[in-house]
């Protein structure tokens, strides 16, 4: 079975785009609220459940990201600046972390 990785890959774009654009602005501008609020949507690529299943990444990656959540009793509509701050800490390694299991369903699609 082929796993069209097109979504996902736009989410990073996404975030990564988010995040970048983010970092170019003070905090208190309207434009950091947007993007900070963008970035924490992103956050939420709730694919790592799936791919643990079916072992495409292991349990450790997938929980690292479930964990955090599961600790802190939030989700991405709770944007309140104190989780927003916490969350965009996380995402250089979330970024790596979603990228690479891009790469993993691509090239088991060509298996």
């Amino acid at each position: 079975m082929t796993i069209n990785v097109d979504y996902l890959n736009l989410c990073i774009q996404t975030l990564e785009g988010a995040f970048v654009q983010l970092q170019q602005i003070e905090p208190g501008e309207i434009a950091y609220n947007i993007y900070r609020a963008a970035c924490v949507k992103e956050f939420e690529i709730n694919i790592f459940r799936h791919a643990a299943k079916h072992a495409l990444i292991d349990i450790d990656t997938c929980e690292r990201w479930f964990e955090y959540r599961n600790n802190r009793n939030n989700t991405a509509h709770d944007y309140g600046e104190p989780f927003a701050e916490s969350t965009l800490k996380l995402l250089p390694s979330f970024i790596t972390d979603a990228k690479a299991l891009t790469k993993i369903i691509e090239t088991n699609n060509h298996d």
